[in-house]
């Protein structure tokens, strides 16, 4: 994980202004090699105790293009998880999202008998929730000053998707 520091560093710097809108202002750091390495060993750390996962978009080239988490993990009677993902503006409109969103998903209820997913995006996001409406995502309502995005707090429309309903005692 931290071995992507550099390729996420890359990533951030050639994406900043595409995810510029719905993300936090980031200090300067954040855009480095040195900066993505620290934010991944917590990452990292945060993955052993059971409570994040993540992957990245790749070709196999070395480069990251964008990144998909499922943090949050709650297991026992809830069997929640929160999804938050991102990818690079020159691959946008592929699928890509779909298809990562549609597995990790998958992969949630394999790995870990999730029940639900959470997610939210910016109210202005259309993209991002014509990803999560096709993914089996539906709106469950609006969450007013919701995140601090770019600089000023921001509504978010707020999603979930049931993946199962099954009687499956939690793990």
């Amino acid at each position: 994980m931290p071995d992507d520091a550099a390729a996420m560093a890359r990533a951030f710097v050639r994406n900043r202004a595409h995810l510029a809108p719905w993300d936090p202002i980031r200090p300067d750091d954040f855009y480095t090699e040195a900066g993505q390495r620290t934010r991944l060993e917590q990452v990292d750390a945060q993955r052993r105790t059971g409570v994040i996962e993540r992957w990245v978009f790749d070709r196999g080239d070395g480069e990251v293009y964008g990144h998909i988490t499922l943090n949050g993990i709650e297991l026992g009677v809830y069997l929640n998880a929160r999804l938050g993902y991102w990818v690079d503006a020159a691959l946008n409109g592929r699928g890509l999202a779909t298809a990562a969103v549609s597995g990790v998903c998958d992969h949630a209820r394999r790995q870990w008998n999730i029940h639900r997913v959470e997610a939210s995006t910016n109210v202005e996001n259309f993209a991002s929730q014509r990803v999560l409406g096709k993914c089996g995502f539906e709106e469950i309502g609006l969450s007013r000053a919701h995140l601090f995005i770019n600089g000023k707090w921001t509504d978010s429309k707020l999603f979930h998707r049931i993946l199962h309903t099954d009687p499956i005692a939690p793990v």
